[in-house]
């Protein structure tokens, strides 16, 4: 069975840039036809996907997220990457990794880490 973890500071400051990891066990992360997400939920409001690395390494990011989203991956560590650049307190939120069979992810199914919250603070 495939575990999903996410790993990274808690708290960032403003204008800096986030960076989390999700590290994968239990299966590999270029399993063809397996898209790897970043997705965060802010506190009091939904879901909001972010964006995704391909099996074959393409990268997918959310057009309101884009100019400031860099998703990458370490096929040798079985990791992949979140980037966040110009942090403002309004990306605070819980921060979760997750695996599924299409490239944007809607809800959060069996196939993700257990989430870390990211406050973004002076």
């Amino acid at each position: 069975q495939v575990q999903l973890r996410e790993s990274g500071p808690g708290l960032v400051k403003p204008s800096q840039t986030l960076s989390l990891t999700c590290t994968v066990s239990g299966g590999s992360i270029t399993t063809n036809y397996d898209y790897w997400s970043w997705i965060r939920q802010p506190p009091g409001k939904g879901l909001e996907w972010m964006g995704a690395i391909g099996y074959s390494g393409s990268t997918y990011y959310s057009p309101s997220l884009k100019s400031r989203t860099s998703i990458s991956r370490d096929t040798s560590k079985n990791q992949f990457t979140l980037q966040l650049s110009s942090v403002t307190p309004e990306d605070t939120a819980m921060y979760y990794c997750a695996r599924s069979n299409t490239v944007v992810v809607t809800t959060l199914g069996g196939s993700r880490g257990p989430g870390t919250q990211v406050t973004v603070s002076s």
